[in-house]
């Protein structure tokens, strides 16, 4: 059979944009069909907008901090709105960095939603085309939870929070995970009066539990009110304020109310049915560990298919389905052995990678856990940046298990423990590479020596290496 293309790719956010690129570049013919915008959630309404208001409030925030430097404190200058900013920048991104990358694709941009016709069909508009393999990575959207009286507003997500004309006096922010507490702390910073309503028992609930201490205890100390445990029970339009009551009698009163919940998979308009493609009970699409769909033919990469509703991992996820769409079987790869770090843009950065030590527990592996503080390193106390920690997890071989990074950096210092837990690397490797100094990543070569000053500690050790000594 003839196809129109070699390749099509549904959706153009992280995961589509590898796919495309990629392929584009390796000779393929590769039609790509965007319905709203280039770079997908991330670009537009997620990562990069979210960084660049964070960025801002943390250069105002500079200011309430200067006491701390030994200098007199000046009142912090009024941001007007950022948002006019950041979307300048966006729209520069998109037409003069991102547009450039797709000029061997045939794109297809706003011109309606991609449905399947069969396993090799697609429409979308009045076009009908065809391609060997077909790749979705149409993402996810916020999830709105259905309170009572919330049809009375229009809540703030992350798709319509960064079009905002002003920063709004008091902000409600429903939700307790990454992107609750960076946009929490960006407009607490901005000068919003920020409450936190969150479900669980703690922020950043999946995560390391004295890390979310440590964010929590900074976030309040910044004026942030937080209230965990507390389940949103139903919202009153007051006038132009919304009214928030919870389960507990609490009501909270704010001029908007920010709605970050998780995200929402749903992909019925895609008509998935008619190309044979098996839908989860969650919603999500079923692949195997190919990233094959129940469709050999068809691929499902990033945040569709459920696993690891990351950026990163979605363009990673892109990278490794469009390979092995290539490659025979012995040489295909199984995306789910390769580790996924993650980080929580606040003040203190959190990042995770490989186990959690309470996972390790629960399965009873055995390991002992390694960890240095910030406030005990000199350059992070000279640059006073004390809050956090790294700890590591490691086995009684030196296997590296899993790493929680608490402080300033910690997102560019997770890769190296990433990589670390996904070439098996051991401890002492770690502590024999020469780092930097004095960066904050050489924290990460005092884990490798405490970890051998521990075992030194072992009298038979010690015979061994005295004797070594006197005989060397």
């Amino acid at each position: 059979m003839k196809y129109d293309y070699d390749l099509i790719c549904i959706g153009l956010g992280p995961a589509g944009m590898a796919v495309s690129i990629m392929a584009s570049s390796m000779g393929l013919k590769v039609a790509a069909i965007e319905k709203n915008a280039i770079g997908g959630e991330c670009m537009n309404v997620g990562c990069i907008p979210s960084k660049a208001l964070l960025h801002v409030a943390r250069a105002r925030n500079f200011y309430s901090n200067l006491a701390d430097y030994g200098l007199s404190p000046v009142e912090a200058p009024k941001v007007n709105n950022p948002f006019a900013i950041i979307q300048q920048h966006l729209s520069y991104i998109s037409e003069k960095k991102t547009s450039g990358m797709f000029d061997k694709v045939d794109v297809f941009l706003r011109q309606g939603s991609a449905v399947f016709i069969d396993a090799h069909r697609v429409k979308v508009g009045e076009k009908t085309m065809s391609a060997k393999r077909i790749f979705v990575a149409t993402g996810t959207r916020p999830m709105v939870l259905p309170i009572p009286g919330i049809e009375s507003i229009k809540p703030l997500t992350n798709e319509n929070v960064f079009k905002l004309q002003r920063i709004p006096p008091r902000l409600i922010v429903l939700g307790g995970g990454a992107i609750a507490c960076e946009l929490s702390q960006a407009f607490q910073r901005l000068g919003s009066q920020v409450t936190i309503i969150q479900r669980s028992a703690c922020l950043l609930s999946a995560g390391e539990p004295s890390a979310a201490a440590i964010l929590q205890n900074t976030l309040q100390k910044e004026g942030v009110r937080v209230l965990t445990g507390h389940q949103p029970a139903r919202i009153e339009k007051q006038g132009d304020a919304v009214a928030l009551y919870t389960d507990k009698g609490t009501c909270v009163v704010g001029d908007e109310l920010l709605v970050a919940t998780g995200r929402k998979l749903d992909y019925k308009e895609l008509e998935l049915d008619k190309a044979g493609v098996a839908v989860g009970g969650k919603g999500q699409i079923m692949v195997n560990k190919f990233l094959q769909t129940s469709q050999r033919s068809i691929y499902a990469v990033g945040d569709c298919n459920g696993y690891h509703l990351f950026s990163h991992a979605a363009m990673h996820q892109g990278m490794i389905a469009l390979m092995n769409s290539m490659a025979p079987w012995p040489f295909k790869q199984d995306f789910r052995k390769f580790v996924v770090p993650s980080t929580v843009f606040t003040e203190p950065q959190i990042s995770h990678a490989g186990r959690h030590a309470a996972e390790l527990t629960k399965h009873g592996i055995p390991f002992e856990t390694i960890e240095t503080k910030y406030a005990d390193y000199g350059a992070a106390i000279a640059e006073n940046l004390t809050t956090g920690f790294i700890r590591v997890y490691v086995s009684r071989t030196g296997r590296i298990l899993g790493a929680d990074i608490v402080g300033d950096g910690s997102g560019e210092m997770i890769n190296e423990w990433a990589l670390a837990i996904q070439k098996n690397i051991r401890i002492h490797d770690i502590m024999m590479l020469q780092h930097s100094f004095p960066t904050m990543g050489f924290m990460s070569k005092r884990i490798g020596e405490i970890w051998m000053m521990n075992k030194m500690k072992s009298p038979t050790l010690k015979k061994i290496a005295s004797a070594a000594f006197r005989w060397g």
